[in-house]
């Protein structure tokens, strides 16, 4: 599943990019707005008359899931293991646990495109598939590669965004006040998220093809580099005072959603979609607050992804 979009360079990328860029265009985000507004409206509903909730399992999960599920026409039924699939696929839960995992999003996969191959329809998945029956654009691996890419991201991310965000915004009521008092403020508000409480802490690995030096370190070709998004999300020499949190910050670039040609292809998406899960939890919950102790909050064990096992709070 690795001969995705990530991984791949020059004109390969660029004929990958192409096929699937139709699905994120701003006009048909746009569109799709008003579902993901009305998706998070009821799941704030499933959880208004509770005492508490974990936003997590309840509300920053299941969103995103719905979405990319309905773009692919994934059943209902399924959508819910394979974000658990992912997850522990990004969740070190150990060697096993990880092949078992992989295995199963690939045979899920695998099962998924010979459904809609025998009955295509209008989703992002069918059109992926003509395009390579058709065609002959997009290779068996590349198939399953670019399905896997856009489900995992488009449910794995985002919910981190979520949830990452309503604590971080808890954990500074001065600028949640700002934001309640100005929800215009709201786009800016997720772009400073996306740079100061991004979950994943380290871009995919990538490989010099020449001799790079940095500073008094000269990296060799072919030497694996892990380069650190948190790191250069808070970098001084960029941004000052780069460990506040501030929603209405000049700066407002980052590296939350990568850069050149590998910027993510789902970025107007990833937007829409907090900017309607955080604009309908502080709109629908003007009261939220954390329904458990602060310093007992568990976080993912993963050095790549820092990310809530659950958030408790009270809609009250």
């Amino acid at each position: 599943m690795d001969a995705n979009l990530l991984n791949l360079d020059g004109e390969t990328h660029l004929r990958l990019r192409r096929l699937v860029m139709k699905a994120y265009t701003r006009p048909r985000i746009n569109e799709m707005r008003q579902g993901v507004v009305q998706a998070a409206e009821e799941l704030a509903d499933r959880i208004e008359g509770a005492s508490t909730f974990d936003l997590v399992s309840e509300f920053a999960n299941r969103l995103p899931i719905r979405v990319i599920g309905h773009m692919f026409d994934v059943p209902e039924e399924h959508r819910r293991p394979f974000s658990q699939w992912v997850g522990a696929m990004f969740g070190s839960q150990g060697p096993q646990q990880v092949r078992d995992a992989i295995n199963s999003i690939h045979e899920f996969l695998l099962h998924l495109i010979a459904e809609r191959r025998r009955e295509p329809g209008q989703d992002l998945l069918s059109g992926l598939i003509a395009a390579r029956d058709d065609h002959d654009k997009l290779s068996e691996d590349e198939l399953v590669s670019l399905a896997f890419l856009i489900l995992s991201a488009g449910s794995e991310n985002v919910q981190h965004i979520i949830s990452n965000g309503i604590h971080t915004l808890l954990q500074h009521p001065d600028q949640l006040a700002q934001l309640r008092g100005d929800p215009s403020l709201l786009p800016a508000a997720v772009e400073e998220l996306l740079r100061f409480a991004h979950p994943n802490q380290m871009a995919i690995r990538r490989f010099p093809t020449e001799p790079i030096s940095v500073r008094d370190v000269t990296i060799p070709v072919g030497d694996t580099v892990l380069l650190c998004i948190a790191s250069a999300n808070r970098d001084p020499e960029r941004y000052p005072d780069p460990d506040r949190f501030e929603i209405q910050r000049e700066d407002k670039a980052h590296l939350g959603l990568g850069h050149g040609v590998h910027f993510c292809l789902g970025a107007s998406l990833a937007r829409m979609e907090a900017e309607a899960a955080l604009g309908t939890l502080l709109n629908r919950f003007p009261h939220l607050s954390y329904a458990g102790s602060v310093e007992e909050l568990q976080w993912r064990p993963s050095f790549r992804s820092h990310a809530l096992k659950a958030l408790p709070l009270s809609p009250k």
